[in-house]
């Protein structure tokens, strides 16, 4: 596969790679946000510091450059950093895992789909041939986006790592084959 373009558009939402000088502003999100995303995200705890962010940040960096993931910084209104999208190469040959979380102040308005859509788009366009969103199946919002952009739900299985605080350990894993985008966009 080829490495994806640095900056993405989808209806009126941007996504750009994370830079190595986003790290206050991702622990800001983040923090931010901790009574939305610690539900359903094990790595968003009370401890998370501005070192986990510097982390986070400088590993997107050396995962994109490996071609392991594609983190996206999700902009917002005056190009502010709302939340994070990812294109992520660990479903084996072929396949890319799509990521997603917002700020709890941005939720509800389609941002989280048009962004997921701007990653299937890139994945399509770079040679995945198929993209996967996985989620615990409690959680309802992350369900529906794989439902707005005509994915299948494939497999439901254990959750491998230890699940968050609302998470039921069952994950609804959901696919959508190039073949299939094609199909449904002519």
């Amino acid at each position: 596969m080829r490495k994806p373009n640095e900056q993405l558009h989808h209806d009126g939402v941007d996504l750009r790679r994370w830079r190595l000088e986003d790290a206050a502003v991702a622990f800001r999100v983040v923090t931010e946000s901790l009574d939305h995303l610690a539900p359903w995200m094990p790595w968003a705890r009370p401890d998370y510091d501005l070192k986990t962010a510097t982390d986070f940040v400088s590993s997107s960096r050396s995962d994109w450059e490996q071609g392991k993931a594609f983190d996206y910084a999700v902009l917002g209104p005056g190009s502010d950093v709302i939340g994070s999208a990812s294109l992520m190469a660990r479903i084996g040959p072929g396949g890319l895992e799509i990521g997603y979380w917002l700020h709890r102040d941005h939720v509800g308005r389609g941002i989280v789909r048009r962004a997921a859509r701007a990653l299937v788009d890139e994945a399509f366009r770079i040679g995945a041939d198929h993209v996967e969103i996985v989620h615990d199946e409690a959680n309802l919002r992350s369900r529906a986006i794989p439902e707005a952009l005509g994915f299948t739900q494939v497999d439901r299985r254990d959750a491998t790592d230890p699940p968050a605080p609302a998470c039921t350990g069952v994950q609804l894993v959901w696919r959508l084959a190039a073949s299939e985008a094609v199909q449904r966009s002519s």
